[in-house]
Parts: C-alpha cells; sequence; structure tokens
C-alpha cells in the first residue's frame, strides 16, 4: 500500500482478500455489502487523501494467504500443468477468433 499512499489516491479502501474477490467470498453478501457501504462512505465523507484498511475477511479463515504466490518444489508440476493448460486455452480461442 505504500505505492497507494505515495501516489496520494484520492480515495482507497483496501480488502485483504484473494486476487479476484475484492469484495469478499462469492455468495458472501453480508461482506460484499459492507465492503461496499465502507467504499460509499469513505467516497463521500473524506475531503482528503486517505487510505483505509478494512476489516473484511474471507468467509471461514484466511489459510488463502499460506499459498497465495507460492512457487516451491511441492507445487511445480500442477504449476506447469496449469500453466500448459493455460495456453492450449489461449490459443484454441485465438483460433476460434474470442479475446478478451
Amino acid at each position: 500500500m505504500d505505492i497507494v499512499t505515495h501516489c496520494k489516491v484520492p480515495r482507497y479502501l483496501h480488502n485483504n482478500l484473494p486476487l479476484g474477490n475484492p469484495l469478499g467470498s462469492p455468495g458472501d453478501r453480508e461482506t460484499q455489502m459492507k465492503s461496499v457501504l465502507e467504499a460509499l462512505k469513505l467516497a463521500v465523507s473524506s475531503e482528503h487523501s486517505v487510505v483505509q484498511v478494512s476489516d473484511a475477511c474471507w468467509k471461514g479463515n484466511d489459510h488463502w494467504k499460506e499459498n497465495y504466490n507460492k512457487v516451491d518444489q511441492s507445487n511445480h508440476e500442477e504449476l506447469l500443468r496449469l500453466g500448459k493448460e493455460n495456453r492450449r486455452k489461449r490459443a484454441e480461442n485465438k483460433a476460434r477468433g474470442l479475446s478478451r
């Protein structure tokens, strides 16, 4: 979050959740709504640059943090397999004329 502070973003609410799940677990409407309302409150009530860390937590536990960005011998083969599968799907989509 140093870069966010350094850049002096107008308002920033940080939810310490897994990448791709900025508001909470799928189906966890309570955490999602809390995050949205907290962000809106921050947007309308702050008159200066502010960085705030929410207390939102992953439904159940925070064990996802143990494996986030983990690359070592224990998952080497699985990561190779996932990468190969991803490249295959992207090539297939490209051949079909699909893109992001």
